[in-house]
């Protein structure tokens, strides 16, 4: 009998076992990405305090662009709300998603806007 794993199941057995050693604090917070079918959703948490300090989405933003160019654009939207929060320096949480794509394109474009991890 062969097993059925669910794509959804081992994403979040990735993001619960890195989400033990990846935590936010007020002098680093934790940069978290979400990514829908059709949309990214970015937070930037201080955990320690429990409270979102910046976040951007494509819905935010209704950029009507293919999915590498919103990615770019909400990963530059996000470096300047957490510059504006007075955040330089995060620690990424890619959320149990493979690093490539839109996730790879948001987080180049966040470090070219300024953000540093």
């Amino acid at each position: 009998m062969i097993k059925r794993i669910d794509r959804k199941v081992n994403r979040l057995k990735r993001h619960r076992r890195v989400r033990v050693s990846v935590t936010g604090t007020s002098a680093r917070p934790r940069l978290s990405v979400y990514r829908s079918l059709n949309h990214l959703y970015v937070q930037v948490i201080d955990d320690a305090d429990g409270r979102t300090l910046a976040a951007a989405s494509t819905v935010d933003l209704k950029a009507k662009k293919n999915g590498m160019a919103e990615a770019a654009t909400v990963g530059k939207a996000i470096a300047a709300k957490a510059k504006s929060a007075g955040v330089s320096r995060v620690v990424f949480d890619r959320g149990g998603f493979l690093y490539h794509g839109r996730i790879k394109a948001l987080a180049d474009a966040a470090r070219e806007a300024g953000l540093e991890f």
